[in-house]
């Protein structure tokens, strides 16, 4: 990689940083190009050359954070040989992921990400494919081998991440009455019952 498209890389990194940042504080809102260029000490010039524009950045920022979910997500079924563990992979890496990294979570379940992933559900599925069908793979071969029941592996991935991403919710909203800890504990065998044929 040449410094040109190194200092090109780590202003990128440097605004989505930022956009982070000024996300977590100000919400939606506040996501401002001024907020944005004084947050991160980048030009404004420099934003839209490598973004287009703030929703762009934002674009950016959501498929950023939204890839490394998944990686994570995807690392723990394949390391999973049975379909029992696996399914308690996922729900324990994904509500970890939450614990980690709530302020990334809280952009990835905005009412900002769920209008992007109504309005682009194809491009944003499309981009993230190299990360999903490793998952697709490992749920079709535990449903063939008749360890998971034989539901399309969109069912299954109703079944397993709709307790998840709700029990997510619940917690980055603010409400007490939700311990991560206990659901990582408590959801992988209900999730379970739910699938096993």
């Amino acid at each position: 990689m040449s410094p040109k498209q190194q200092r090109g890389e780590e202003t990128a990194d440097r605004l989505l940083d930022a956009a982070l940042q000024v996300y977590a504080e100000s919400g939606e809102q506040g996501v401002t190009v001024s907020a944005l260029t004084k947050a991160s000490g980048v030009s404004l010039g420099s934003l839209y050359h490598h973004f287009g524009s703030v929703d762009g950045l934002m674009n950016a920022l959501l498929l950023r954070w939204l890839g490394r979910l998944l990686a994570e997500l995807a690392t723990a079924v394949e390391r999973s040989r049975a379909a029992r563990t696996g399914i308690g992979a996922l729900v324990r890496t994904y509500l970890t992921f939450i614990q980690e990294h709530p302020d990334a979570a809280r952009l990835l379940h905005s009412s900002y990400a769920d209008r992007l992933g109504m309005a682009q559900a194809r491009q944003l599925r499309d981009a993230q494919e190299a990360r999903l069908s490793p998952m697709t793979e490992w749920v079709r071969l535990h449903v063939e081998t008749g360890e998971i029941a034989p539901l399309s592996v969109p069912l299954v991935e109703a079944l397993v991440m709709g307790p998840v991403v709700a029990t997510a919710r619940r917690w980055l909203s603010g409400v007490d009455d939700v311990d991560l800890d206990q659901a990582a504990r408590i959801l992988p065998e209900r999730i379970w019952r739910s699938l096993s044929p």
